[in-house]
């Protein structure tokens, strides 16, 4: 029983914590210019913090013969809908989900140096290589500007040419790093 209790604790926390990182970013995402990385309106799906108690009460019998919990708040989805166009982010063609994921993920690093008042790191495997150069070099300043340590792989060296004045920039072949 007390596992329980701890249990639909943490998960009424998380769903809180992510209830008020989709408004935080919601309310950025409004206020924010479209431009290469077009802006998106985010909302939750699913179950939420308000009514969780009821859910995992209604669903006991049917959890336990599941061996899962069925309803919850690790049941609730991102719904992103591209702001200019007024259209659902799946809807989207591959090129419009990359730059809005992009928008987002810029979003989350400016909003983490606006909490914390430190620069976030930021991760992005293979991100370049599927940007046209406009993007690309658009990407390039933003991360820039966020003071942000950006990591970022490539199977090309010359994508990163315009930020080698102002990056380091390591390959690494067959286990070698060479600066």
């Amino acid at each position: 029983m007390l596992s329980m209790i701890v249990a639909r604790r943490v998960g009424a926390a998380g769903a809180e914590a992510r209830s008020r990182t989709v408004a935080a970013l919601g309310e950025r995402l409004a206020a924010a210019r479209d431009d290469q990385f077009p802006q998106a309106e985010i909302a939750l799906e699913g179950s939420q913090r308000d009514d969780l108690a009821r859910i995992l009460k209604a669903n006991r019998s049917r959890d336990a013969a599941a061996g899962r919990t069925t309803e919850g708040p690790h049941r609730t989805d991102l719904v992103v809908l591209h702001r200019a166009k007024q259209m659902p982010a799946a809807s989207s063609s591959t090129g419009e989900q990359k730059a809005l994921l992009l928008g987002l993920v810029l979003t989350k690093a400016r909003l983490i140096r606006e909490l914390s008042g430190a620069a976030p790191l930021v991760l992005f495997d293979e991100v370049a290589a599927h940007l046209d150069s406009a993007r690309r070099e658009a990407l390039f300043d933003e991360i820039l500007d966020l003071k942000a340590q950006a990591w970022m792989t490539g199977t090309d060296r010359q994508t990163f040419d315009s930020l080698a004045s102002q990056a380091q920039i390591l390959a690494v072949n067959r286990g070698t790093i060479i600066a």
